[in-house]
């Protein structure tokens, strides 16, 4: 059941995160989903995560999510994996810099009875924000 689970991890990232098929996350997150690290303003739904996807993709176009490594049991995967992309548009309040980022995260995922029903992310913010120009 592990590798079902990574599986399923793997395809929310590559087909909608990274590659932007946002009707991916309507089929594997439950209709129940809680994001327990929503960015402020955005609700801990699914529809939350589709908003989050679909800005991440307008403001860095080129993104690349290298999975760096997986490990999971039977209801949880961990994922720590690699953003690297383009500030090409306004991202968590900081317009456009035209500057490459390059910054890790760690998601937990919950998954029972094949669908993925909550979230849980550590995101490395504060190198995010020096690479983008919010911080000196």
């Amino acid at each position: 059941m592990s590798d079902v689970n990574k599986q399923m991890v793997r395809r929310l990232i590559e087909e909608a995160q990274q590659g932007g098929k946002l009707e991916v996350i309507d089929e594997l997150l439950s209709d129940d989903f809680v994001d327990h690290s929503a960015l402020p303003g955005l609700p801990p739904t699914r529809e939350g995560v589709a908003m989050l996807f679909a800005g991440m993709r307008q403001a860095f176009p080129d993104l690349r999510i290298t999975i760096e490594e997986q490990i999971a049991d039977e209801e949880k995967v961990a994922t720590r994996k690699t953003f690297e992309g383009t500030h090409s548009a306004p991202f968590l309040g900081v317009d456009a810099s035209g500057k490459p980022v390059r910054f890790e995260v760690i998601d937990i995922l919950t998954i029972r009875g094949g669908k993925i029903r909550e979230h849980r992310v550590v995101v490395d913010q504060l190198t995010l924000l020096r690479q983008i120009g919010a911080l000196g």
